[in-house]
């Protein structure tokens, strides 16, 4: 994590406008809607086999990797199926994504407890660790804290029923795209089930920009905790959609992708300090550790000043990033196009 960053105020350079990109025809080589659709159904079904991939691992509790990976295989299932199904969405589909959305929630705690655990041992790893004792305890309250959120995430996990989830959306994403192709073969003029896909991707990813667009901007007004996590929720959205573009190869989507998981990785530091703050504020709430352990308790409140500190500096950073910074122009005007164009969508570099 980064030491306290220093705000500095530099004078403005102009710099060039970054070139518009010329109009991209149609060409034959771009996939046709059959082939766009079926291809997101594909990705959907990959990624619904990768989140499921994860629950063993996850049940035996002690792969840090496997909680996260399942959380982060949510989120990608999740974008990918409001792409496929936007508002309103079919009522199975909504109960099925609640599911979904519902496992990440569960595991959220203990996966808190995971990257502040790797934290806390990083900090009593140093040759000269100045507040050990300190570190040791708060090292200690984690693992007491992980064990009971792990005990309670899995009682509730259970009640999901991950292998029924499993076959429901698959099945249901089979039937959709059976029902897709026996509309195609309908005669006498009967509408298509769906729009053209290039014109319904640019809409959602106009939609999921808008709603980052409007986030970073209150962030920048209002930088109370739960607006930059807001923020940083909004930045999967749209880094999660641009990789479905990537997976089309998209002209620009790789350079997209590169700065959009900068910042998210960013905002992911700054919402590690938070959550260390928020626990070591209840660590030192406790009355019996504040009565047995008061010195120790004087050495926490000391560390969650210095983590302020450093999460002021990553804030900092973060609006250097965000406030018109020369990528977050480039990625704009990349998007802003690609919106414009509904017919160069799916061009490929």
């Amino acid at each position: 994590m980064d030491d306290q960053a220093t705000e500095v105020h530099i004078p403005a350079v102009v710099e060039p406008a970054p070139s518009v990109e010329p109009p991209i025809p149609e060409v034959a080589s771009l996939p046709s809607d059959e082939e766009s659709w079926k291809k997101v159904r594909e990705l959907a079904l990959r990624q619904l086999n990768r989140f499921m991939s994860y629950e063993a691992k996850v049940l035996k509790g002690d792969d840090p990797d496997a909680i996260h990976d399942m959380r982060v295989a949510s989120r990608r299932l999740q974008q990918v199926l409001d792409l496929l199904y936007p508002k309103p969405r079919p009522q199975e589909l909504r109960r099925l994504r609640r599911q979904i959305r519902r496992c990440r929630r569960v595991l959220g705690d203990v996966r808190n407890c995971d990257v502040l655990l790797e934290h806390a041992q990083r900090s009593l790893g140093r040759k000269r660790s100045a507040r050990r004792e300190a570190w040791t305890a708060v090292q200690h309250y984690l693992l007491l804290r992980r064990s009971e959120s792990f005990l309670r995430a899995m009682r509730r996990f259970g009640k999901i029923n991950l292998a029924v989830l499993y076959v429901n959306l698959k099945e249901f994403l089979a039937h959709d795209g059976a029902h897709e192709r026996s509309a195609e073969h309908r005669q006498h003029g009967s509408p298509a089930t769906r729009p053209a896909f290039s014109n319904h991707l640019t809409h959602v990813l106009q939609s999921v920009w808008t709603a980052f667009e409007d986030q970073v901007t209150l962030s920048l007004r209002d930088s109370r905790p739960a607006v930059i996590h807001g923020a940083r929720i909004a930045t999967k959205r749209v880094r999660y959609l641009l990789e479905v573009l990537h997976e089309f190869n998209v002209a620009g989507s790789a350079e997209a992708l590169a700065w959009l998981r900068e910042l998210q990785q960013h905002l992911g530091d700054w919402h590690d300090l938070e959550v260390l703050e928020q626990m070591m504020i209840e660590m030192v709430a406790r009355p019996e550790f504040l009565r047995d352990h008061l010195p120790l308790a004087l050495e926490v409140e000391r560390l969650i000043l210095r983590n302020r500190e450093n999460k002021v500096g990553f804030e900092e950073r973060y609006f250097r990033m965000s406030r018109e910074s020369l990528e977050m122009r480039r990625l704009k005007d990349w998007v802003s196009y690609r919106v414009a164009s509904p017919s160069a969508a799916l061009a490929k570099a």
